[in-house]
């Protein structure tokens, strides 16, 4: 077993190094003995999770889209699946915006610092700003960094916004605010910006979005 998950791993060595540790998927659920992750953590290629005869993890593949639902043995976490040994995995293909998925400003200093470097002035200039993020739940679950007063603003219509001032006991893993727990619902088919601080991005949500806790990966926003 350690040889084959070994040369597993080694499949996925350079891919790892090219994506310099770039979490490629997020912990969605984990019950049971699960070694190695949690719930919400990000993931990135080549990581090991060890699951118990009846454990499981649910990991949303950001760029794929492929939601996993994972019980017992050995999973190894690739670019846009899982390699899993001795276990059952199930894989449902799930509304998400893979085209924009966020780094985080270390993320994205590691994975795009060649090509950010390999662009003249004038064309940084020129380049559009990337379409906002779609997200495929009416209420979004936000990655904050930062302690103070979120604020969700609706721009395409009057008369929306949310004030929260962030305290531990409303945040997920201490840096998640997930606006299903408070029972908050935006609009489906609006546009609206998140901010914290100095930091601000702006969303909209697709007309087919649901309400409740759906997928993670389909109403992430990293912040």
């Amino acid at each position: 077993m350690k040889t084959l998950i070994g040369g597993v791993i080694g499949v996925f060595g350079l891919a790892v190094s090219a994506a310099a540790q770039v979490p490629v998927a997020i912990v969605e659920d984990a019950q049971g003995k699960v070694d190695g992750v949690q719930f919400m953590d990000y993931v990135a290629p080549g990581k090991v999770i060890k699951l118990g005869p009846k454990a499981t993890v649910v990991l949303g593949y950001m760029k794929s889209c492929w939601r996993e639902t994972i019980t017992g043995g050995t999973v190894v976490v690739g670019a846009e699946e899982s390699m899993v040994q001795l276990g059952d995995v199930q894989r449902v293909k799930v509304e998400c915006d893979a085209s924009a998925v966020q780094l985080s400003d270390r993320e994205a200093n590691q994975g795009a610092a060649t090509t950010f470097r390999a662009l003249k002035r004038d064309q940084r200039a020129a380049s559009p700003p990337p379409p906002p993020l779609t997200l495929y739940g009416l209420s979004p679950i936000i990655e904050v960094r930062e302690s103070g007063t979120l604020v969700i603003e609706r721009i395409d219509a009057q008369g929306e916004r949310y004030t929260v001032p962030l305290k531990s006991n409303l945040l997920v893993r201490g840096k998640f605010y997930d606006l299903a727990k408070a029972k908050t619902l935006l609009a489906a088919g609006g546009t609206y910006t998140a901010s914290l601080g100095s930091r601000k991005t702006t969303f909209k949500i697709d007309f087919r979005a649901t309400s409740g806790s759906s997928p993670i990966i389909g109403r992430l926003v990293r912040l």
